[in-house]
């Protein structure tokens, strides 16, 4: 069965450079140039990922991502001219999976788009996984129902933010560097991956799970090394 992923930019040679690409590697690819399109197309089709731009007319990448997390876990790569470190806390905060700056190195924005869709075939067909539930205080994480309850209360979390809080919670006590977290987790070593990606996973699963980000309950720091979830 094809992929099927939705390139949304207003450049039409963007557009035309990453539907060549993707073709290339037999994905079906359909294009929007503003984020008014991208949203009605993933109301209209199955869409399986999306590269979004974070500058477009009508409806930004920004709001469109937020917009789509409304009725979409579909994994979002942002896709944007600014290298602002602020401008990639925006996009991953509003639910993108990932984040490529412009200019882009094709083979990179490739890369990241597999890792992706493995990510989402992972998360929908779980290898080996048990089907037992993991409690840590009134923290409740169901791995075949790919559920996540905090004092009673489902927590919408993407496939990304459940995989990295799956593995902190099985592996309770143990201290996992970023780099280990993004290659359990993303299924690979890639050199361009970037550091900020996770941290802000991490700190967009805090803000929904715990009461006050700032002081963890579950998700702790240890400075220097990485996160863990105690015992």
């Amino acid at each position: 069965m094809s992929v099927t992923i939705l390139v949304a930019d207003d450049d039409r040679d963007i557009r035309d450079v990453i539907h060549i690409y993707l073709r290339n590697e037999g994905y079906r690819v359909l294009e929007a140039e503003n984020g008014s399109q991208a949203l009605t197309m993933v109301q209209q089709h199955k869409i399986d990922l999306i590269i979004l731009d974070v500058m477009m007319p009508l409806l930004d990448g920004i709001t469109a991502c937020l917009k789509i997390r409304e009725i979409s876990h579909v994994p979002i790569i942002m896709l944007s001219a600014k290298e602002e470190y602020l401008d990639k806390i925006t996009g991953l905060s509003t639910g993108a999976d990932d984040y490529v700056t412009k200019p882009f190195n094709s083979l990179e924005l490739i890369a990241r788009v597999k890792a992706q869709l493995r990510r989402q075939n992972f998360a929908v067909h779980p290898q080996a996984q048990s089907s037992s539930e993991i409690h840590i205080d009134e923290l409740v994480i169901s791995k075949d129902h790919h559920r996540t309850t905090v004092r009673g209360q489902v927590i919408s979390l993407t496939p990304i933010e459940f995989s990295i809080l799956e593995l902190l919670a099985t592996h309770q006590g143990q201290v996992f560097s970023i780099d280990k977290i993004y290659q359990s987790v993303w299924k690979e070593q890639n050199e361009f991956y970037s550091e900020n990606t996770v941290m802000v996973h991490i700190r967009n699963i805090r803000e929904k799970i715990e009461i006050n980000a700032r002081e963890p309950q579950y998700i702790k720091t240890v400075w220097g090394v990485g996160y863990k979830i105690d015992k």
